[in-house]
């Protein structure tokens, strides 16, 4: 028996990983789902307007349509967003009915946040996945947090980094400007943006003439160790101080620390990925991990994901060039293992479009179609200018959501969704523990679970194996994808407090590398892809906070967490604000070369020369779409300027 959501309240999980703990969005996540803004019907836009269809008339067009681009310009003029909300199942049928149709134009938001971690993970270790599960955090004797505010992005992952230091750990943190976190640490590191190379040499280069690094680890589970040696030996802790802003004392004393704990993690998040050096700069914090042995149950590398199932859309194949379980679309035995499930020959082998990709693809003519899943471009992109511009020129768009969001006020079709409370399905966590999520409530009007729409999407464009009459059918499907979930069945998922693939500790013995040693690999300082000038002098950067999730879609429909932030603002320095006349509360225009906004100045502890805004409302007007080579933009660092706005006076710079 079904339960009205209105009766309903949230209670915190007692099992792993929560133990008990929610944030603040999860405690208040039903605000949303009952908020009068949900969609509940198929619309179909109509001139300016959209007009309620029935479904059978939605699914029906944009097959039809779909097909005749198809037919026109080939399967690779159509692309998808997949979900980093939606749950497995949902993303493993849009991957499959994707390549199905004969593209690998299948991706998602793990492009904008960790793909580079992804990238240089599997460079490194083989896999591109965090290597311990959270609780492993609480027995570590050192905790490096870089470019990764917990405190207010994952709050129960900041449980345990609480505990660790209640057993003895030391705490060290690595960002551009003091966040909550830094108040748990005993080393607070706040860093010139953009130079995060430069610091991890030097932290290698004293570790390594200290002669502090694992000797008998790189020796014998490593290799590269030769060349990093020779690379970091001119990034001394004075020379890193010049370039970075960090006093070369503190770099050392924060080199011996984490050398001497004798075991230790490092957590990054966008801090690290989200500029033109990202994956470089992950490789970096790697060669660190790895010159120390902290691997296994001495250590462990965190890549902090943002979204509930951003693991799990990349695990499940939604990305343009990997398989489900970041298996290269090149290795032959599993691509046609994938296609027999699938009953076909075999699966296109080209690399599709990156999400980011897409944009000027469609702008030169080459993507015709859209289809969009629980993601939110019009917002969530870098230049969004660019992107809202791009998708106007589609031929046909289809958004499918719980909102009328930005994206889907530009869409041909809107189809309406159920939220994760009404529908059964499931997720997968950064420690790559798959859980299952029950329905418990019925979704507004006609609204449908996604995988009913895909399923009933696929039928429509003629593909063969979508006749799933429950959603455990696909479970047991995609578990049959990997060797260590094969036999199992969705009941025992239910019964249990997740399943950890391939298991829960990585690389204990032997790294995912073909001779099974991990390779260190040496990176130099990379510029960012603009630096500030007299033109625009400032460097702005964008982060998460507490009470917003991504776009604002669904937080901005929460009474609760609105009131803790209604509207974005500006962060600016004390020195920053008193050069250009800013008070706290000023409105000021902040202007880049690709936009401006006008926001409300908040002074803040953030260095010299460094503005900050929130990204979960407009920022990526502002934002640089140069991508590295996950194809991940430089959303963290823009050369900008900024004007005060009086009330009756023109704006002065």
């Amino acid at each position: 028996m079904l339960i009205d959501p209105k009766t309903l309240m949230i209670k915190p999980y007692k099992g792993e990983p929560n133990r008990g703990k929610l944030c603040p969005k999860g405690l208040h996540a039903l605000e949303f789902v009952l908020s009068k803004d949900r969609l509940t019907h198929p619309l179909k836009k109509v001139g300016e307007d959209f007009v309620k269809v029935s479904w059978d008339v939605a699914i029906k067009e944009i097959a039809n349509k779909l097909l005749e681009i198809k037919e026109n310009y080939g399967p690779d003029a159509i692309a998808f967003i997949a979900s980093s909300k939606v749950s497995n199942e949902e993303n493993y049928l849009l991957q499959k009915i994707a390549r199905l149709l004969g593209t690998n134009n299948i991706d998602n938001c793990a492009r904008l946040c960790h793909e580079a971690s992804v990238h240089a993970l599997k460079m490194t270790v083989g896999t591109g996945a965090q290597t311990n599960p959270y609780s492993d955090l609480e027995n570590f004797k050192a905790i490096m947090i870089w470019g990764y505010n917990p405190a207010e992005t994952h709050p129960v992952v900041m449980d345990y980094i609480i505990r660790a230091k209640k057993n003895g750990a030391k705490i060290i943190v690595i960002d551009v400007r003091e966040t909550i976190t830094m108040k748990l640490a005993d080393y607070k590191v706040m860093i010139k943006p953009g130079t995060d190379i430069t610091l991890a040499n030097a932290i290698m280069n004293v570790i390594i003439e200290e002669e502090l690094y694992n000797k008998e680890f790189v020796k014998n589970r490593t290799t590269g160790f030769s060349e990093v040696k020779m690379a970091v030996k001119k990034y001394t802790p004075e020379y890193a101080e010049k370039v970075t802003g960090v006093n070369a004392r503190l770099i050392r004393e924060i080199a011996e620390v984490f050398a001497k704990a004798g075991s230790g993690a490092i957590m990054w998040g966008m801090g690290l990925t989200q500029h033109v050096s990202g994956v470089e700069n992950v490789l970096a914090v790697i060669d660190i991990a790895l010159l120390l042995g902290y691997i296994g149950d001495k250590g462990g590398l965190y890549p902090m994901r943002g979204q509930n199932n951003v693991q799990g859309a990349a695990y499940m194949g939604a990305l343009s060039e990997f398989l489900p379980g970041y298996v290269p679309l090149t290795d032959s035995n599993f691509r046609k293992r994938v296609a027999r499930l699938w009953g076909v020959e075999d699966l296109p082998t080209e690399r599709g479009l990156y999400l980011t990709e897409y944009w000027d693809a469609i702008l030169k003519g080459d993507v015709k179609a859209l289809y969009v899943v629980g993601e939110n471009p019009a917002v969530s992109e870098a230049n969004v200018l660019k992107v809202r511009k791009a998708l106007t020129k589609l031929e046909l768009l289809v958004v499918q959501d719980i909102f009328m969001t930005k994206t889907a006020r530009y869409a041909h079709y809107v189809l309406p969704a159920a939220a994760f409370c009404e529908k059964d399905g499931s997720y997968m966590n950064s420690e790559r523990r798959i859980q299952w999520s029950s329905k418990i409530c019925d979704p507004p009007g006609e609204a449908k679970p996604d995988w009913i729409i895909l399923t009933e999407l696929a039928k429509a464009l003629g593909l063969k194996g979508f006749n799933y009459s429950k959603v455990e059918e696909i479970t047991e499907e995609y578990f049959k994808m990997f060797p260590e979930l094969e036999g199992r069945d969705a009941e025992e998922l239910k019964m249990s407090d997740g399943i950890i693939i391939p298991y829960k500790r990585l690389h204990t013995i032997q790294f995912s590398t073909p001779d099974g040693k991990a390779r260190m690999i040496a990176v130099e300082q990379i510029m960012p892809w603009e630096v500030p000038n007299g033109e625009y002098p400032l460097i702005l950067t964008t982060v998460r906070v507490v009470s917003h999730y991504n776009t604002g879609e669904m937080t901005m429909r929460s009474p609760s967490l609105v009131k803790l932030m209604s509207e974005p603002v500006l962060y600016i320095s004390k020195k920053d604000a008193e050069r250009y006349g800013i008070k706290d509360g000023d409105i000021v225009k902040v202007e880049t070369r690709r936009g401006s906004l006008k926001l409300k100045a908040k002074i803040a502890n953030v260095k010299e020369g460094v503005i900050v805004v929130p990204f979960h409302f407009d920022a990526n007007i502002l934002t640089n779409d140069a991508l590295n080579k996950a194809g991940t933009p430089e959303l963290k660092f823009s050369a900008a300027r900024i004007s005060l706005i009086n009330e009756g006076e023109n704006e002065r710079t």
